[in-house]
């Protein structure tokens, strides 16, 4: 008639709540956890039962840890796709075209999301990761590769969608060594970057206006420019 009672190891308790953060994307995909010592003070835990839950959580790929940096959340999709998406891509370098195809696809329909449901605090953010890059622009500099991927990540993040943030997390995890060497090599020069600048800016600003089909016309807008510009570079050096 009943069911024998299981009484649960504290670590368990510390594993369902950091997974349940994960799965409900309360922790997105690149997210780093709270240090041990801030785990201890907000759980009311000892440190044991918070390592034990974080190697559970690691073997599971739920997270990565990185040495002297802390864990992150892990895409739930990367391990699966990575492998036979990455050999494609090593084959048939002109599936960069389809790849920005997909992006499109995705991303805008993250800044539509994005511009509905980002917090106050997340668009500040999103200002933060545009003019992040205008000292570049200004200097005639070329800037970090991971500006341009953050930003992307952000609106993925902040469309509070927890599948769609990890496909786009995904994306950039399973082919970073294409997005990287498309914003650091072949789209570089000064005009290039001043555009990127103007189309960032767009995006974030109709998000913050709260006007979700233009976020997502401005996404595709800024997709379809760095296609053409691919396609240039491309036809250059064929």
């Amino acid at each position: 008639m009943f069911k024998q009672i299981k009484v649960r190891h504290i670590s368990e308790e510390v594993f369902d709540q950091i997974k349940s953060a994960i799965l409900e994307g309360r922790l997105r995909p690149g997210d780093k956890l709270p240090t041990e010592k801030e785990l201890i003070g907000q759980l009311r835990v000892s440190r044991l039962p918070i390592r034990e839950a974080l190697k559970l959580l690691a073997n599971m790929g739920l997270i990565e840890t990185r040495q002297g940096g802390g864990s992150y959340v892990r895409s739930l999709l990367a391990d699966r796709m990575k492998d036979p998406l990455g050999l494609i891509m090593k084959d048939h370098k002109g599936k960069i075209f389809e790849l920005l195809e997909v992006r499109k696809e995705i991303e805008s329909w993250s800044a539509f999301y994005a511009a509905e449901r980002a917090t106050v605090e997340e668009i500040a953010s999103l200002r933060s990761l545009v003019e992040e890059t205008r000292p570049y622009c200004d200097q005639g500099k070329k800037p970090p590769g991971r500006l341009d991927a953050d930003f992307h990540l952000a609106i993925a993040q902040y469309s509070h969608n927890t599948i769609q943030s990890h496909l786009t997390y995904t994306i950039y995890d399973v082919f970073s060594e294409y997005v990287y060497y498309l914003i650091e090599n072949i789209c570089f020069n000064e005009d290039y970057q001043e555009a990127i600048y103007q189309q960032h800016f767009e995006i974030y600003d109709a998000i913050k206006r709260k006007d979700p089909d233009a976020a997502k016309d401005f996404v595709l807008k800024h997709l379809e420019f760095v296609g053409e510009q691919v396609k240039k570079q491309v036809e250059q050096i064929s």
